[in-house]
């Protein structure tokens, strides 16, 4: 007569079971089977996402809106505007690439553009570079064109980097529109990263600017890169006077040339403006050539990561003093010599840390590659 044999444990070597009754496994419940299957395919099912997630293709998301408690759907965006200004052919270019930015990152707030009032928009042939471009900003950006009269402006387009430099007070002219209830007022010499929208809604304030954080701390002036303007007639009529009063001051190399419109801004709303945080709106491309960042980060303890820096930005201001503007030819060995250095062994064979000159470098061909399908040339009927 069999025994019964007890099920709840494995049988051991040496006891008195015999190798038919070893192999003879019970039936499993149909629950149980249901519970393992469940397992394997949980156990694939994870696999298979893990290995989706690692090689689908990265984007990266857009950046949340800086306000969200502001209700972008339902305002009246035709009280608002970007304004900048051109006094050159090359000048003109960069305009027609900051509002094709702006296009492209929807916003919807009017675009202006200050021009010299010596310029017309007829276009006599393929060569009339200024009224092609012109044409370009009203027609594909619909920009508001603003002939304005520059003091000093020369007729010839290939105007030297001193006559774009003494020519900038021209920017003053967004005062004086008062139509609008704000105006952001961008110097073209710059990549547009982000939308900056969000600055027409800064507490009342006349002027809002952020600080020139590479003249620290010998100086603490503001940086009219970036103005957030609140029109007014009078404040127009007064930076007006003060425009015909500017004398040149001395040179600072750190500055490039004296700037009209930035000592007069600064003499004006130095101790009154709203300062805005230059790590967002006032990023210099010559701050990924330096070693020292404390007075850009705003901290001695707090790490350079560049990639995270660019995030932040809404735009890229180019000013790497003595090095040319992107659109002027550079000689190499200018070049080799200016260029951010590695943080290891800089100038050998095993240098290494060289994020900050792959990003400065990519800013600048991004530029240059843009720059060639913005302003390329067209063609438009000729004047009958």
């Amino acid at each position: 007569m069999a025994t019964a044999r007890n099920t709840a444990f494995p049988l051991r070597r040496g006891s008195d079971a015999s190798e038919e009754d070893f192999f003879d496994i019970p039936d499993e419940s149909w629950m149980s089977l249901v519970k393992r299957q469940l397992r394997y395919i949980r156990t694939w099912v994870i696999f298979a996402l893990a290995l989706t997630y690692f090689l689908w293709p990265k984007r990266i998301p857009p950046p949340p809106q800086p306000n969200p408690h502001i209700h972008y759907d339902e305002v009246n965006w035709s009280r608002f505007a970007y304004s900048t200004y051109a006094t050159s052919e090359a000048y003109l270019c960069n305009c027609v690439m900051v509002f094709d930015s702006l296009k492209k990152l929807g916003s919807k707030a009017d675009r202006l553009l200050f021009y010299p009032d010596e310029w017309d928009l007829v276009i006599e042939d393929d060569g009339d570079r200024i009224s092609q471009l012109l044409m370009t900003a009203k027609q594909k950006y619909d920009v508001q064109l603003v002939p304005v009269k520059v003091e000093g402006i020369k007729k010839n387009s290939a105007q030297s980097a001193s006559a774009d430099w003494d020519t900038s007070s021209a920017k003053l002219y967004a005062f004086g529109v008062v139509q609008y209830d704000r105006i952001i007022h961008l110097d073209s010499d710059m990549t547009v990263l982000q939308s900056m929208d969000e600055l027409f809604f800064l507490p009342r304030t006349p002027v809002a600017m952020p600080r020139a954080y590479w003249l620290l701390p010998e100086q603490k002036i503001l940086n009219s890169q970036i103005v957030v303007i609140e029109p007014s007639y009078d404040e127009f009529m007064a930076l007006k006077e003060s425009t015909r009063n500017a004398v040149h001051g001395q040179m600072d190399l750190r500055l490039n040339e004296t700037r009209y419109d930035m000592e007069i801004l600064n003499n004006r709303y130095g101790d009154s403006a709203m300062v805005i945080p230059h790590r967002s709106y006032g990023l210099v491309t010559g701050e990924f050539r330096k070693k020292d960042h404390k007075y850009y980060l705003g901290s001695e303890t707090e790490q350079w990561i560049p990639d995270k820096i660019m995030r932040e930005a809404k735009f890229v201001h180019f000013s790497d003093w003595p090095l040319p503007k992107p659109w002027v030819m550079w000689p190499q060995e200018q070049l080799a010599e200016m260029q951010p250095k590695c943080d290891n062994n800089p100038g050998t064979f095993e240098e290494s840390g060289c994020r900050d000159r792959e990003l400065w470098k990519e800013i600048y061909d991004h530029f240059r590659r843009r720059r060639k399908d913005v302003c390329k040339l067209l063609s438009y009927p000729a004047p009958v």
